[in-house]
């Protein structure tokens, strides 16, 4: 019986910790949808302080809004469009990242795990150091490239060092490396060539390692700053990660509700594919 008792206590203290560091974890969002329904008037009255640093805001602090109003999402949907055209910006770049890159990660996965050529190995230890490297250190090499190229202000700047991310290949190379090399020879003597085995056979069977890439690279595609901020020069063309970036005191309301626009497509992802991203984490830690 005490034994029962301590192992109950155990998970009493483990719940209540698991509890209070998700409510930590979760605050940041609640604070963000209770804010959407704020009028601006009473987000300032709230916490004006805490995000705009102006001093002559003397309100009272609270987080369940006082009068629920959907005026932030009227503006955003139906009176200005240019916040709901930013985020459309969002979901044109983060899909055709992630469209692009699962190809070329597949096709590049697919020769590094199950074909045999001279520097192989060394080959992949390059793809692990430019994975490692950050994105800071090849915004200006990018810049100079893409300004010879005439891309400077175009959408591409943006996407094309998105697309040849190197994450993607070494993910995959882990996967395909995991199917076995049986059933690939068993497809060549039934007269399948390499791209009907990719297709057919290696694509079907690392589903959940595709699926966490797709995941993985949406999120990083969709929170991008640095590049647009240095290959983009028109405002309007600004994604919707750069208007949450620059929050001030005058469109608070706005930015609450884009920041309930940003969560969606994420939340939704993580939601419906949540074990996938899991199993892919597993399978980039394999070897």
């Amino acid at each position: 019986m005490i034994k029962k008792f301590r192992i109950s206590y155990n998970k009493i203290i483990t719940y209540i910790i698991l509890l209070i560091l998700s409510a930590v974890i979760l605050m940041p969002v609640i604070f963000m949808i209770c804010g959407s329904l704020m009028g601006k008037s009473e987000i300032l009255n709230s916490f004006g302080n805490l995000i705009t640093d102006n001093k002559s805001v003397n309100g009272k602090f609270h987080i369940i809004p006082e009068q629920v109003t959907l005026i932030g999402y009227a503006d955003v949907f139906l009176l200005d469009p240019s916040y709901l055209i930013k985020f459309w910006i969002s979901i044109f770049i983060a899909v055709t990242i992630v469209l692009a890159q699962v190809i070329i990660s597949c096709v590049s996965a697919y020769g590094l795990a199950k074909f045999k050529f001279p520097f192989k190995n060394a080959i992949f230890y390059l793809v692990v150091i430019l994975m490692m490297l950050p994105v800071q250190v090849t915004l200006v090499p990018n810049y100079i490239l893409f300004d010879k190229m005439g891309l400077i202000g175009s959408y591409l700047s943006v996407i094309l060092p998105g697309i040849f991310g190197t994450f993607g290949v070494f993910l995959l190379t882990q996967v395909f490396s995991a199917i076995p090399n049986d059933m690939i020879e068993a497809a060549k003597i039934d007269g399948a060539n390499h791209f009907q085995i990719l297709v057919r056979i290696i694509i079907p069977c690392s589903k959940t390692g595709i699926a966490s890439l797709i995941i993985l690279c949406f999120i990083d595609s969709w929170n991008m700053i640095e590049q647009p901020l240095a290959f983009l020069k028109d405002y309007l063309k600004y994604p919707l990660s750069i208007f949450l970036s620059r929050i001030n005191d005058t469109k608070l309301d706005i930015a609450f509700v884009c920041g309930v626009l940003a969560i969606i497509p994420v939340f939704i992802l993580f939601l419906f594919f949540k074990d996938a991203l899991i199993k892919g984490v597993e399978y980039s830690n394999m070897k």
